[in-house]
Order: structure tokens, then C-alpha cells, then sequence
């Protein structure tokens, strides 16, 4: 679904990112990881197009996308949430996720602003749809007549996820999902991922610093250090993997921290 080939990418004299390749499979689940600083961030703002490589390309479905803008991409099929949360205050929860259908709707500024016929059809449609499909899964429903800043942190995360959720993407990008979560939270997440992934057959592409969330939702999973990738396989595969413990623990023959 998704081929991120030989990214590289550099602020000045930084180097960012240096031969980055990413493969996400359609309906899978694949999570880039690793410490802080290692360009993860960077990825994902060049996969979704707020950065542009110096080189490399990024391919949706079968399509170079690499010259496309944000807003274009996401017509293509790319649906993003942040670390941090980008809710409309002032709206309730239903009005916060119907923002995100945009993308699918014909109504025009025209017809949405007289109210023809055509756009109260399709906002009745939409309502239906994301009581049906996205209030349910996310069991939001106890909720989705409230103000989105009434909510606690982790509804508020559900609800940025239902937004993402009502454009049907082909690939979802989850930036730090679970970031600030308690570990109940962490787990209600965990399963409603797991649920987008078989109810919908979506393919997803997550940053995480949660190490037990990853290894137990992924399917495949990528580990960069200090912008380049240094090992990739199976949640079991990078977990054995001697430099992935390098690069989260240091070497051996370092000095243990006082």
C-alpha cells in the first residue's frame, strides 16, 4: 500500500534522514520505532508531505505521490492523527469527526451554503454512516452529543481517531497514539487499532514510544537510530535484534549511568 524508498533528507548541514525505506503492507500494521532523535517525526511529515526529500520517493497504491501537497494526499487516500490533539473546541464530538469527511463529499461552497438539497441529503447520509461504522467501533456513542473539551485526554485521542477514520483512507499514519495515556487508556487504544485493522482491512503506519503496544498490535515493525534504519522484521525479530539493544540501551563496554 504504502513504499517509502531511500529517503534522505537534511536541514542544512543536519542530516535528518539517510536511506530510509519503508514498506507497509495493505491491511497490515507497521510501526516505525525507536529512540528519541531518531527522525521518526521527520518520516512521518515526509510521508504525509509537510517535508519534502532532498532524495527519494514516496508511492501510495501504486502511485508516486512524492510531488503531491498534504491536502492532496489525503484526497488520495492518507489519513494522519498527531501527538498532539487538534480538536476543535467549541464542537461537539459528532461535529469534530463529521469535519474530517470532507474529502468525500460533492457539496460544493455554493450548494452547502444555500442549504440545496443535495447537501442535507449527504449530511444525513454521513451522520448515518459514522453512527453506523465509527461511533460503535470506537464506542464514542455516550459521547458524541458532548463538547469535544469536556472529554479527558484519552476520549479526546478517540475522537482525533474517528476524524482520521471517517475519510475510508487507505493508509492511516498514527503519530504516537498513545503518547500521555494511563495504561488502561493505552489499552482501550491498542484494541480499537486492532479493530480499524480487521473491520476495515486498513493499513496502518504508526510512530510509538510505548515498546509493549507496538510489540504486541504490529505486524511488522522498522527501527531507526540517529536518522538511518538499522534493523526490520517480526515484533520477536527486532526485539532479539543485537542493535536495536544497542541503540535503546548503549553499548556494552559503556559506562553504567551513576
Amino acid at each position: 500500500m504504502l513504499q517509502v524508498d531511500d529517503i534522505q533528507l537534511a536541514f542544512g548541514g543536519v542530516k535528518a534522514l539517510t536511506g530510509v525505506t519503508v514498506h507497509a503492507e495493505k491491511g497490515r500494521i507497521t510501526a516505525v520505532i525507536g529512540p528519541n532523535g531518531a527522525g521518526k517525526t521527520s518520516l512521518f511529515n515526509v510521508v504525509s508531505g509537510f517535508y519534502r526529500p532532498q532524495v527519494g520517493r514516496v508511492v501510495l497504491d501504486g502511485e508516486d505521490i512524492s510531488d503531491l501537497k498534504p491536502h492532496a494526499r489525503a484526497y488520495r487516500g492518507m489519513s494522519r492523527t498527531f501527538q498532539n490533539i487538534a480538536l476543535f473546541h467549541g464542537m461537539t464530538v459528532l461535529d469534530n469527526i463529521k469535519l474530517g469527511a470532507h474529502t468525500n463529499l460533492k457539496s460544493g461552497i455554493l450548494t452547502a451554503g444555500l442549504r440545496l438539497p443535495l447537501t442535507r441529503n449527504e449530511e444525513s447520509m454521513l451522520d448515518r454512516e459514522i453512527r453506523r461504522d465509527i461511533i460503535g467501533l470506537l464506542e464514542l456513542d455516550h459521547v458524541q452529543h458532548h463538547p469535544v473539551e469536556d472529554l479527558p485526554y484519552g476520549l479526546q485521542k478517540r475522537v482525533e481517531l474517528a476524524r482520521a477514520l471517517v475519510m475510508k483512507p487507505k493508509i492511516l499514519l498514527l503519530d504516537e497514539p498513545v503518547a500521555g495515556m494511563n495504561r488502561e487508556e493505552k489499552r482501550e487504544m491498542s484494541r480499537f487499532v486492532l479493530g480499524v485493522k480487521k473491520n476495515w482491512n486498513t493499513t496502518v503506519l504508526l510512530i510509538e514510544h510505548d515498546m509493549s503496544m507496538v510489540m504486541g498490535i504490529s505486524d511488522h515493525v522498522v527501527v531507526l537510530s540517529f536518522g538511518k534504519p538499522i534493523a526490520s522484521g517480526t515484533p520477536d525479530e527486532v526485539r532479539a535484534n543485537p542493535d536495536v539493544i544497542k541503540a535503546y540501551l548503549g553499548g556494552a563496554d559503556e559506562p553504567a549511568a551513576a
